[in-house]
């Protein structure tokens, strides 16, 4: 007696198979993991440092004054005192160096005892120089505290409540960990059922008893598998190298993987709908990036949404990358949980309406 024909372990070979080419793929490690792991390995190391004022010291400045003591411990100041002279003239003048500060003495009973001059030129960075000038009065204060110590008319009572410090890194990794998915779902689907289709393999598959269900089955759970993997490297690597914030630690590590999943089976109907209407193998790239290249610019990936011009927002607040990105921040930073997404989830659910429905009209076969 025959044994009857089984579909499931048929889709288990299909998903092994699809699995093992995609590592062997350098299109597929690239798109999915080394490209969103570099930018993750930019911004944290970068992340923690912020922006760095780089200010020049002439020569003839005091430099054992309080004043440029207290500007040296300043945070975000960074002197220079090693550099000659007409090369910081030359850096000021290309808006590399936000300043050049000379500290005289001298002062009497009626004057001032060091006079600060602030050399700065056109194409000093506003937001730099203030930084500075901000850092240099209160190093003025401290000193004045401690040389001419007086009341005051009125106390200062600091408090400080508990809270997370939104770094770098728990912004930037979720928008790369999205554009990965995006990525790989919209070129890797492209590109497999395309090639499947132009080497006769899926008119193979129908001379075999597995239904064509079980074949798109299999190669979407091949996806999810790799993608699964992929994800953990990513959000692994910002937690435990540069102190990405996971709220709830391991609950909100399995939520965002479940997010990530959602989100590559509504990315990957993109890839069925280019697949079906691209008639070569060349088309397939500027097709795909027509659907990618506008999310990674404006769906929230390196930029807050709110940063653009008031017409652009309408538009980046349209596109799924940018419900996803939003959703896997609010998971991991704010501690949302799943059933906390309401607005985000329902985006993408009707996203994923259309573009099925969509790809099932234009998908082939052969």
């Amino acid at each position: 007696m025959a044994s009857v024909y089984n579909q499931r372990k048929a889709m288990w070979a299909i998903t092994k198979a699809s699995i093992r080419a995609m590592f062997r793929s350098p299109s597929a490690v690239v798109f999915s993991l080394a490209f969103p792991l570099v930018f993750i390995l930019v911004f944290g190391f970068i992340g923690g440092n912020g922006d760095t004022v780089r200010i020049g010291v002439d020569k003839n400045s005091d430099t054992t004054s309080l004043v440029y003591k207290n500007l040296a411990s300043a945070p975000h100041i960074r002197l220079i005192t090693d550099q000659a002279q007409p090369d910081m003239e030359t850096a000021l003048r290309k808006g590399s160096m936000t300043a050049i500060l000379r500290i005289d003495t001298g002062g009497n009973a009626t004057t001032p005892a060091y006079k600060v001059h602030v050399k700065t030129s056109t194409a000093t960075n506003a937001d730099s120089k203030a930084l500075l000038l901000n850092a240099l009065q209160t190093g003025i204060n401290a000193a004045n505290d401690k040389v001419y110590p007086r009341p005051t008319v009125a106390e200062v009572i600091p408090e400080t409540v508990p809270g997370r410090i939104y770094k770098p890194i728990d912004f930037i990794l979720p928008g790369q960990l999205g554009f990965s998915l995006l990525s790989a779902a919209v070129f890797g689907t492209a590109f497999l059922f395309f090639s499947l289709r132009q080497t006769l393999v899926l008119k193979r598959f129908f001379a075999t008893p597995i239904h064509r269900m079980y074949i798109i089955l299999g190669e979407a759970l091949s996806r999810l598998l790799f993608q699964s993997f992929g994800s953990i490297i990513i959000i692994g690597l910002g937690y435990f190298a540069f102190g990405f914030t996971l709220v709830n630690g391991f609950v909100t590590f399995l939520e965002m993987l479940v997010l990530c999943l959602f989100g590559l089976i509504v990315f990957m109907g993109f890839g069925f709908v280019v697949s079906g209407i691209a008639k070569t193998e060349s088309t397939i790239p500027p097709m795909a990036n027509v659907v990618t290249l506008p999310q990674f610019l404006l769906a929230g990936t390196f930029f807050s949404v709110d940063v653009f011009p008031a017409w652009l927002q309408p538009i980046c607040k349209i596109m799924p990358l940018t419900y996803l990105n939003d959703a896997l921040r609010k998971v991991a930073f704010e501690g949302l949980h799943l059933w906390h997404l309401g607005p985000q989830l329902l985006v993408l659910t009707i996203w994923g309406v259309v573009v099925y429905a969509v790809a099932v009209k234009v998908f082939r076969w052969e």
